[in-house]
Formats: structure tokens, C-alpha cells, sequence
């Protein structure tokens, strides 16, 4: 709920100043990491995936129950059911069953192919963290908050590199700690890990990406090479639109937290 209105809460603050903007910013993700924190407990120190409750494209129950209506786990191909067209022979008289579809055929066994995480109970999904991968985790739940307590702490400042440095900082040393854990830890390193585990991984390696958006190097860097190419698209046929969007986009970078937020 708060994630998906919070920019609006910041919206709502910024009429009342710049303090309390950042008091509700900071409130919001210290609300955000202890509902974190309560779900991580409850899970038994599972680290965290998004979205938190991934859905599967199979199933496992549908595949027990499928198994029970057959001995042998099949079922007859519908191309080769009583109520198929046979043909009849001219000269003798009997009937040949048509041959079934390639295409069912197909079908029918691509549709029972299952990967090991298909089959897997729910818990096993993920494996437990403990030690410094735990440390990593909590960190990770963390660091939105301590960011935000920089930013507001040095918001006379925008291009200040000290909130920028602190929150990548933390990110980054998350992620290989985390990652130093899997090694150790699990069998296989991180060739080991689940597909959820390593989709959430790579998930959170793109999000890194946002970093280049926020802070000191939005404000320093990004931000005048965003106008200059923007700058360079005026006047010229579609580029033209592409970059009439991103000026409706950089005013939201340029004023509100949460419009680059990814956690």
C-alpha cells in the first residue's frame, strides 16, 4: 500500500515545505523496512524477492491430480478418440483410423516437461540466510531509510556527493556480500542457486541502474546530458516526441525521492 502511493504522500508534503517532505520521506521508508524486517522474520531469514509472492507457471498440485486420472500419467491424444474421422477403404471396405495431429502430439509432452523448481515445495525456493548473508539482507532492507536520513540531512545540497556515496556504497557492499555467502554457502555457489534466487539477483543488479538517476550524479552529471540530448531532438520527427517525455519525466527527477525509488 505505501509503496504504491508514497509518491503521492511526497506530492502531498512538498506544499508544506522541504522539512516535511523529507520528515514524511524518511517516515515512509522506515515504515517500508520494518514491514521488511517483520516478513523476513516470518519466513525464517529468507531474503526478500519481488514481487513477494512470485507466481509460478506450474502448478504442483495440478500435476498430482493430473497423475491420478491415469495409470501411466497419459491421457489418449484427442487425435486418437473414437469420435475421430476414419477413413474407409474403397475396395475392401474397413475403416483406418487417422493418424494423430504432429502438433498434438507435440503439445502433449513439451506440456509435461518440469523444471525441478516446478516440483519444488515453497520453502525450498529459497534458502535460508544466516551469518553474513543475513547481515547482507538486513543491510539491503536498510539502506533506503539510511539514504534518505542523507538526503534530508544535507538537502541544502543537492549536488553533495556524501548522501549518493553512502547509499550506493551500501547497496553495492550488499550485493557482494550476499553474493560472497551464496558461494560459500550454498552447494555450487551461485551455480546453485533456484531460478527465483537468481532471477531476484539479477533483479536487483539492473535496479542499480537507478543510482545513475538520483543524488550527486543525477544533479552533477545525468541531469546536463539529459538537456543536451534532449536539446538535440527538437525539431526532428519523432525524436522530437521521445524527447518532449523525457522533459515531462526529468521534472519528477528533478523534484521528488520517490520517482527513482526501486525498493
Amino acid at each position: 500500500m505505501l509503496q504504491y502511493t508514497e509518491l503521492l504522500w511526497e506530492m502531498s508534503a512538498r506544499r508544506r515545505g522541504q522539512k516535511t517532505r523529507w520528515r514524511i520521506v524518511v517516515f515512509i521508508e522506515f515504515a517500508k523496512a520494518v514491514c521488511r524486517l517483520l516478513l523476513m522474520r516470518l519466513t525464517n531469514s529468507r531474503p526478500l524477492v519481488n514481487p513477494p509472492l512470485p507466481e509460478r507457471e506450474v502448478d504442483p498440485r495440478t500435476t498430482e491430480e493430473e497423475d491420478k486420472g491415469d495409470w501411466n500419467g497419459m491421457e489418449t491424444p484427442t487425435s486418437e478418440r473414437s469420435t475421430d474421422i476414419s477413413w474407409t477403404m474403397p475396395r475392401t471396405g474397413l475403416s483406418l483410423p487417422s493418424l494423430p495431429d504432429v502438433n498434438d502430439v507435440s503439445n502433449y509432452l513439451i506440456s509435461k516437461v518440469l523444471t525441478a523448481d516446478d516440483i519444488k515445495p515453497p520453502k525450498t525456493l529459497l534458502h535460508r540466510v544466516s551469518g553474513q548473508g543475513q547481515l547482507a539482507e538486513v543491510l539491503y532492507i536498510l539502506r533506503p531509510v539510511v539514504y534518505a536520513m542523507a538526503m534530508q540531512r544535507w538537502s541544502g545540497d543537492k549536488r553533495s556527493w556524501r548522501p549518493w556515496l553512502i547509499g550506493f556504497g551500501m547497496e553495492y557492499g550488499c550485493r557482494q556480500l550476499a553474493k560472497r555467502d551464496f558461494r560459500e554457502r550454498v552447494a555450487g555457489g551461485l551455480r546453485g542457486l533456484t531460478g527465483l534466487e537468481r532471477e531476484e539477483l539479477r533483479k536487483r543488479g539492473w535496479s542499480m541502474g537507478w543510482w545513475l538517476m538520483r543524488g550527486a550524479f543525477y544533479e552533477n552529471i545525468t541531469k546536463s546530458w539529459l538537456r543536451s540530448l534532449t536539446n538535440k531532438m527538437k525539431g526532428k520527427p519523432l525524436l522530437d516526441l521521445v524527447g518532449s517525455v523525457v522533459e515531462d519525466y526529468e521534472y519528477l527527477w528533478d523534484n521528488y525521492y520517490f520517482s527513482t525509488a526501486t525498493l
